[in-house]
């Protein structure tokens, strides 16, 4: 599982395909694109939420890098993102054959959020297999990449 996150001051995710339907927005707090691959499980899902939610990227009063989501009383705006496991290794097309299949995709998506929920974080979200435009403030910028097989 990847995960994509940015400090934000504020993010939103429009639906294009729905008259622009605002799916999620949210201010102060986290952008997370979330990719599942297909060898993910569970484990993944606890895992990585917890490290979202507790990754220490917001500034403290000496401006150190040294508060979670929770210190700071933000937000998380969770979006899926099959390209997060995109393999351009050959050609100039992308491969997807890595991403998880919708199905499995769903549930560990919703078990992130449903975890992430848990330790009292509001969480706002995109539109899962649709289009959207994500919209965001970038803080700093703050751009961090998270691979489970990493943590």
């Amino acid at each position: 599982m990847r995960a994509c996150i940015q400090r934000v001051q504020s993010a939103s995710v429009v639906l294009p395909l729905e008259a622009n339907h605002l799916a999620g927005e949210i201010g102060q707090g986290l952008l997370v694109l979330l990719g599942i691959g297909t060898a993910d499980t569970d484990n993944e899902s606890v895992l990585l939420a917890r490290k979202c939610a507790e990754i220490r990227i917001f500034e403290d009063e000496n401006g150190k890098m040294n508060r979670s989501l929770t210190d700071v009383g933000g937000a998380m705006l969770v979006v899926s993102q099959f390209t997060l496991y995109a393999d351009c290794k050959r050609g100039r097309r992308p491969s997807f054959t890595d991403a998880a299949p919708p199905e499995l995709a769903d549930k560990l998506y919703q078990r992130f959020i449903e975890k992430v929920r848990q330790r009292n974080i509001p969480v706002a979200l995109g539109a899962f297999r649709t289009e959207m435009h994500v919209h965001l403030v970038n803080d700093g910028p703050v751009t961090i990449w998270l691979d489970t097989k990493d943590l």
